[in-house]
């Protein structure tokens, strides 16, 4: 029986890695094509099925001008949108959440887990309900189709995330540890960031990466809030589209999308086991 549920474990492993690598396998070998290769008939295996071609990795750095898509400025909004809106996100909602763990608010029939369900409720509602009140937002503080806007609309999507996470944290770790260094003469700012903050390092990157894979595949908001002097690279690899597809682009593109991904998701799931206060005390 042992050996029957062992051979299934490893069948549905196998079937499922299959299903999520085939995907990744197919962008991989169509990037490398060119029209004739694509249009030519299912090919997989260049130099036998193939001849391997750098045309659609050239067309992502190459001008306009000359046929190109040029996604290094539009890489680079996406980085530089994401990291910031992340790091504030974290920072803001680090703040909130341990408030929220350690101090009792009260408003009539309004307690902490209603505020922590409000900043939840945030990331439930569906993008299009959100779109008009950010686009209105931004217009009246003239920061449509600016980098700057899309900050702000993101730090109001990912805190939620960042708030979820490190309430669930700070639950987990023993008030006697900011009881301690109270009575070795911390005063409460002290005590959060010499004591509190480095035991939660493993929710902070937990949460940090989170909010970070959230912020850069959205694709929603930086196309309803961006036109032509912003570009995010999502919007980018979404307007290689054209009546005839370059899918050896368009795969190349997806492929340099998804490369910071694919390093984050190995950083989250060696953290994520980690995301409680054992590991983090020592």
């Amino acid at each position: 029986m042992r050996a029957f549920y062992l051979t299934l474990k490893y069948l549905v492993i196998t079937f499922w890695s299959m299903f999520v690598v085939a995907p990744f396998l197919w962008a991989l070998s169509t990037s490398f094509k060119d029209f004739n290769s694509v249009t030519g008939g299912a090919t997989y295996i260049p130099w036998l099925q193939f001849e391997p071609s750098l045309e659609g990795w050239k067309v992502l750095v190459r001008s306009p001008a000359k046929g190109g898509v040029d996604i290094i400025e539009p890489y680079f909004n996406s980085i530089f949108v994401t990291c910031t809106a992340s790091l504030i996100s974290i920072i803001l909602g680090t703040l909130a959440a341990y408030a929220l763990s350690r101090f009792t608010f009260k408003a009539g029939f309004i307690k902490n887990n209603d505020i922590t369900f409000f900043f939840i409720s945030q990331r439930i509602m569906p993008p299009i309900v959100l779109s008009i009140p950010f686009f209105l937002m931004l217009s009246f503080l003239g920061l449509l189709d600016n980098l700057f806007g899309l900050i702000l609309v993101y730090i109001v999507l990912l805190m939620p995330i960042a708030v979820w996470i490190m309430v669930d944290f700070f639950n987990k770790v023993p008030k006697e540890i900011d009881e301690t260094a109270l009575i070795d003469g911390c005063n409460p700012y002290q005590a959060f960031i010499k004591v509190v903050v480095p035991n939660s390092i493993p929710g902070l990157i937990v949460a940090g990466l989170f909010c970070i894979i959230f912020g850069w595949i959205d694709f929603f908001f930086a196309f309803i809030l961006t036109f032509t002097e912003v570009q995010l690279l999502p919007v980018k690899i979404v307007a290689l589209n054209s009546s005839v597809t370059p899918w050896w682009s368009l795969s190349a593109s997806a492929l340099v999308s998804v490369a910071p991904l694919i390093v984050i998701a190995f950083i989250v799931e060696r953290y994520l086991s980690k995301g409680n206060l054992s590991g983090a005390l020592k």
